[in-house]
């Protein structure tokens, strides 16, 4: 936690400073990888495929680098050091599409809220299967992502761009459970995390892992 702390000597705020500095390199640390969003930067392959292992079953997508690189390379460096990892399907429409990406630690959620990369050109439509990162505007993505459950080509007009597809297992995401709809609270979830989705939304569906295939 933050803390705004005035100190009438200049001794005192560097050693507010100092504390914080220590403080923020600790929680860092015990994120892991997933602590430092920077440091995460490798250039994806020109094709791979992930697979999701979700408490519904197993889907798999295939991404195309050449549709979105920034978002394909963001993706794949997410996957790599397993940010997806018991991430919850937080907003599920029925119909429509499946949205996931926030971390269920407040600490990893914390360090990438603002780690946003660049858009991309569309280069291919929102179709059904294909995935796209979520946004609150322009060059605002970051880790939130959803799966089209219909032809959602409007989203074309929006600046969605998709970066991969899914090619086995879409009967799997269109059984993800979407009672909550748009209930659960963005806000709720930064703060809390898997503990808020899990009290007050217990039938969410989950990744369980996702793993890079060979």
């Amino acid at each position: 936690m933050r803390r705004s702390v005035f100190h009438a000597s200049a001794a005192g705020a560097l050693l507010v400073l100092v504390l914080s500095a220590c403080v923020n390199d600790g929680a860092a640390q015990s994120s892991g990888p997933l602590g430092n969003p920077a440091a995460l930067s490798e250039q994806s392959p020109p094709t791979f495929q992930v697979a999701f292992d979700t408490s519904k079953g197993r889907f798999v997508v295939d991404v195309h680098r050449e549709w979105a690189p920034i978002g394909a390379d963001r993706f794949y460096n997410l996957v790599k050091n397993g940010f997806f990892d018991d991430v919850r399907f937080f907003r599920v429409i029925g119909g429509q599409l499946a949205q996931f990406g926030m971390h269920g630690d407040p600490r990893v959620q914390d360090a990438w809220r603002d780690a946003a990369v660049q858009d991309d050109p569309v280069q291919h439509s929102n179709t059904r299967g294909t995935v796209s990162f979520a946004s609150r505007g322009p060059n605002t993505r970051t880790t939130q992502l959803f799966i089209n459950l219909t032809d959602n080509r409007a989203y074309d007009r929006l600046g969605f761009s998709p970066f991969a597809e899914v090619v086995t297992g879409i009967e799997v995401v269109d059984s993800l459970y979407s009672g909550y709809e748009e209930r659960p609270e963005q806000g709720l979830i930064d703060e809390e995390g898997n503990a808020y989705l899990t009290r007050e939304f217990p039938n969410l569906d989950y990744i369980k892992k996702a793993a890079l295939l060979p």
